[in-house]
């Protein structure tokens, strides 16, 4: 297939396009590159791509694909509530319209990254793809109402999927060290502490980033009718854990750590628990490989590969938000968050 991936040089674009690649689809990516000084180790594939932002598609940069997969958007917590605005306007807004571009050039399948933070503050019972939504941040809040958008434009010629993804973890070229296990194996690498900055008691599914992916090729490559208009868990049901429980996996993989809390630490509100059997059932090409312990040690690996320090994974580099207020300090960014040329 020919296949339009925005946000290709993200976290989990650089890691898919490569194994787009691998299965001779053809990948053209979409990225404005806000973080193309942010690679921490390897390189991102080379693909023909589009250099722009999401707002700003045209009916031209989506014609003539068989789907689109579309990544792009601000990515964290932090980000959503910096400028809640942009959130509603790149993450939202952007991403129907994009939906709305493509079903006119005839693009058949579009993929959507949602997320499990749909569910938001859902106690402790596991939840399936028809459990309410109840999202607590204005990230989880743009899922939900580009989901609800783009079930209004599925037809018998536009197929929309929405991927909701557990909680990544896991390394690529792009890593991400504001998600939970990623950043829990840092802290314990840099400075000898599993630091906590909530209680620990908050369940949280988790999921690989290559195991995100494979969710990607499932639905890319999956007879229409299993997918259409359909929203999909992914990860695997035994991957659901208290904060706590990732915090003392990693004090038994790396050595000399242990668990600390920070001095602010309290409740987080985003607390649930999901159940994958729908995914396992629906798509059998996806295969999940990885669990939380063997990504733990994936990560210890790298870091040590690299010699992270403290000042790398909490600095400007590769602390996204950070990293976005330097750009637009030095003047490369506006306040709009495009680029100044």
């Amino acid at each position: 297939m020919r296949v339009l991936v925005t946000g290709h040089k993200g976290y989990i674009g650089s890691c898919l396009v490569p194994m787009l690649l691998e299965r001779d689809h053809e990948v053209v990516g979409y990225d404005s590159d806000l973080f193309e000084a942010c690679t921490f180790t390897g390189s991102l594939a080379d693909v023909p791509h589009i250099r722009k932002d999401v707002r700003d598609a045209q009916a031209e940069d989506v014609e003539n694909f068989d789907a689109i997969i579309h990544l792009a958007g601000l990515s964290n917590d932090p980000m959503g509530d910096y400028r809640p605005h942009l959130t509603e306007e790149i993450n939202e807004k952007a991403s129907i319209r994009l939906a709305e571009l493509a079903k006119a050039a005839g693009t058949k399948r579009f993929l959507f990254a949602s997320s499990c933070s749909n569910y938001g503050a859902a106690g402790n019972d596991f939840l399936t793809e028809t459990a309410e939504f109840n999202p607590v941040t204005p990230y989880g809040v743009s899922k939900v109402k580009v989901e609800q958008g783009l079930t209004k434009l599925a037809d018998d010629s536009f197929s929309p999927v929405y991927i909701r993804a557990s909680t990544a973890y896991g390394l690529t070229p792009r890593i991400r060290f504001d998600l939970v296990c990623n950043n829990l194996t840092a802290w314990a690498f840099t400075t000898g502490k599993v630091m906590l900055k909530s209680d620990g008691h908050p369940w949280r599914p988790i999921v690989h980033v290559e195991d995100i992916c494979r969710a990607y090729i499932a639905g890319l490559e999956a007879d229409r009718d299993l997918v259409h208009d359909k929203g999909f868990n992914v990860g695997l049901t035994t991957e659901n854990y208290q904060i706590r429980e990732i915090a003392e996996i990693v004090h038994e993989v790396v050595p000399g750590c242990e668990v600390d809390f920070a001095d602010d630490a309290g409740p987080d509100l985003r607390n649930y628990r999901v159940d994958c059997n729908h995914i396992a059932l629906t798509l059998r090409n996806f295969k999940p490989q990885w669990t939380c312990r063997r990504g733990i040690v994936q990560l210890y690996e790298a870091y040590k590969k690299v010699g992270l320090t403290l000042d790398e994974f909490e600095g400007e580099k590769f602390k996204r938000i950070s990293h976005i207020q330097q750009l637009i300090e030095e003047g490369k960014l506006d306040d709009s968050l495009r680029w100044i040329k």
